[in-house]
């Protein structure tokens, strides 16, 4: 994963974000830098998505203090896809606790495609985790409600929460994905006949394909991280989403499985945990600090942003946000040097 930071000096910050001025400064910075970076193609699988203007690129870090800090098309909307999976598996934990949510669901990488059928039949209809699309689609269906239609509300008002304002639905697209939605019935059908599902498994996939379809910008998914960062306090609204624990729970598992695939390559070079979605978005969160937002339609051959992964990563290292760096103590490097 060759993320285009080699050049750049690492920062080390175990604290606060730095000034909010140096923050716009090298927000400004990184969508300068991977503006004009033209690799990747945009999803043409899902018609809805493949209309997107290649051109539009946007980042945005929310502080857990409640400053922004944006750069580029930052008005630019688009649907949240598959980084709403992270948020409603905080939303289904905070209501069914860490035990129930652990064993329906799991928390291993699976090592395989995201909407692989292989992994499930390999782990004895065990779904593996919230982040590929089996485990979603397990998660999705724990949602409360007495109908499809109260589990799709828990849901979307649960997303709007965390972002703090309304969300609404592409109905474009979500028509689109219903439309070309076989593989993912599929996998629903499939976990329904292991008992991950009991109950009507196309409207488990209705439900999950709603909320691939919500609208946000890269504002939205910053402000929607940072609540995960601040102990699941909105940064913006002072509500309190979900609690402190469930943030720990959904941290740990994008750490290990929210870029698919390419999660251990994103940990060793980035070192945020983070979920990237079709449309172009990519939500990386710093614990304690913020998070970030960025949107771009062009893709790897992954499923993640191109522009969106190299500004994610060039902010990670110059704003010091990397959870595994660290420089000796000032005392102990004092004392080697003598």
């Amino acid at each position: 994963m060759d993320l285009d930071v080699g050049d750049v000096e690492q920062a080390v910050f175990t604290g606060d974000l730095p000034r909010g001025a140096r923050v716009d400064e090298l927000v400004d910075m990184a969508h300068e830098r991977y503006r004009d970076h033209d690799a990747g193609t945009v999803a043409d699988y899902i018609p809805g998505l493949a209309r997107a203007d290649p051109r539009l690129f946007a980042v945005a870090v929310a502080e857990v203090e409640g400053g922004i800090h944006a750069a580029g098309d930052i008005e630019a909307q688009f649907t949240i896809q598959s980084i709403a999976k992270a948020f409603v598996y905080a939303l289904v934990c905070e209501h069914l606790g860490h035990e129930v949510v652990l064993d329906r669901v799991g928390v291993n990488n699976t090592g395989m495609a995201f909407n692989s059928v292989m992994a499930i039949e390999l782990n004895d209809g065990h779904p593996m985790n919230p982040m590929v699309n089996a485990g979603a689609l397990a998660t999705t269906a724990m949602t409360p409600g007495a109908s499809a239609a109260e589990q799709w509300e828990f849901v979307r008002s649960g997303l709007s929460d965390f972002a703090g304002r309304n969300l609404r639905l592409d109905g474009e697209v979500y028509r689109s994905e219903m439309a070309t939605n076989q593989r993912n019935l599929a996998i629903a059908r499939l976990l329904q006949s292991y008992h991950r599902i009991i109950v009507d498994p196309m409207e488990v996939v209705d439900t999950y394909t709603r909320q691939c379809s919500l609208r946000v910008d890269a504002r939205d998914l910053a402000v929607m991280g940072a609540t995960l960062a601040g102990g699941g306090v909105n940064p913006m609204t002072g509500v309190r989403v979900v609690s402190a624990e469930v943030c720990r729970d959904t941290l740990a598992v994008l750490t290990s499985s929210g870029m698919y695939e390419r999660s251990g390559e994103w940990l060793f070079e980035v070192g945020l945990p983070a979920k990237s979605g079709v449309a172009g978005g990519i939500v990386a969160i710093a614990p304690g600090k913020g998070a970030i937002g960025t949107f771009s339609p062009p893709l790897d051959s992954a499923g993640n942003s191109e522009r969106g992964a190299r500004a994610t990563a060039f902010l990670s290292r110059t704003l010091g946000l990397n959870v595994f760096a660290s420089a000796a103590h000032a005392g102990l490097a004092e004392g080697a040097r003598s």
